[in-house]
């Protein structure tokens, strides 16, 4: 479904600032959905703004009470850009840009519910006995974010296995997210919270935590992100195909966000350790490389010759 009529000037001011928003906090996505035609951005930009909210208040420094009344006054706020009943010069741009993308686009905003319940077992301190566990966070905090956008980016009319599509874009939420726990299991620690599953913890020694620039000694912690490193492959191999199913400028975008995060994974592969010492990053110019090579539809056309030989 393509959105091409004109927007207001209000409605246009609200788009610019989820963009502004998009661009300064989150530049792994920004560098996707720039290969994204305008309207698509921009519904992409509010999807990520208002998400960003959500994030920001579980992120805070209320107390749980406060951010729980918070999320809550968030999840009615969808709710009424959910029943149309925000108007074009609501004082709010992040709900302006929501609710114009949500009319040009078949967006199931219930996915924003599900981040909203994600954060909400982040408040409460939830934590994950086995990976059958910690995907169930995964996939209201990433998941449902890759089902949203492909409300937005739509699919291509007769493609092969069409129906599963929805499946490919939550697995692929899973992957990154998987990804994010690796690249950030020191800041986590130091936040108080632990997302790996408990059963992988005590299976490589490492139930006593992260607290420091070292592995907890006796631990085999280089094994512990290898296990994950390949659980993260196997999701996003998965994921993968759902960019055949893409127009050429959504594929690009999928590309090159999902490409990001995998050499985001080689690195970590590479160096486990690195994930104790600082935030593990890909430099501009490789980001930029990612962009090019998702672009180019390199890696819509490996998996389609992929799909294909699995289906002679």
């Amino acid at each position: 479904m393509e959105a091409q009529a004109p927007v207001s000037a209000p409605v246009q001011a609200a788009y610019s600032y989820c963009e502004a928003v998009t661009g300064q906090q989150a530049r792994n996505f920004a560098y996707g959905i720039r290969l994204l035609p305008a309207d698509k951005r921009q519904a992409m930009s509010a999807l990520y703004a208002f998400s960003r909210r959500v994030d920001d208040i579980g992120d805070g420094t209320l107390a749980d009470d406060a951010k729980e009344v918070r999320l809550e006054e968030t999840r009615a706020l969808l709710g009424r850009i959910r029943d149309g009943r925000v108007d074009e010069d609501d004082t709010d741009p992040v709900a302006v840009a929501l609710a114009d993308a949500a009319r040009r686009f078949p967006i199931p905003l219930g996915g924003l519910d599900e981040l909203i319940d994600g954060v909400l077992m982040d408040v409460h301190g939830e934590s994950y006995e086995t990976w059958d566990d910690l995907k169930v966070y995964c996939r209201c905090v990433a998941g449902a974010i890759g089902r949203l956008s492909l409300g937005v980016f739509g699919t291509q009319p007769g493609a092969p296995g069409i129906e599963r599509a929805g499946e490919y874009a939550d697995t692929l939420g899973l992957a990154l997210q998987l990804t994010n726990i690796l690249r950030d299991v020191r800041e986590d620690a130091g936040n108080g919270r632990t997302y790996l599953p408990s059963d992988d913890l005590a299976k490589f020694g490492c139930s006593t935590g992260f607290n420091g620039p070292v592995p907890p000694p006796g631990s085999d912690f280089a094994g512990l992100v290898h296990f994950e490193v390949r659980r993260a492959r196997a999701l996003f191999a998965e994921g993968y195909r759902l960019l055949p199913m893409l127009d050429r400028r959504s594929g690009a975008c999928v590309a090159a966000m999902a490409g990001i995060y995998r050499r985001l994974l080689d690195r970590i592969e590479r160096d486990p350790e690195a994930v104790l010492r600082g935030r593990v990053s890909l430099p501009g110019r490789e980001k930029a490389y990612v962009a090019v090579r998702g672009l180019s539809g390199l890696d819509t056309r490996h998996v389609s010759r992929q799909t294909a030989r699995r289906r002679a």
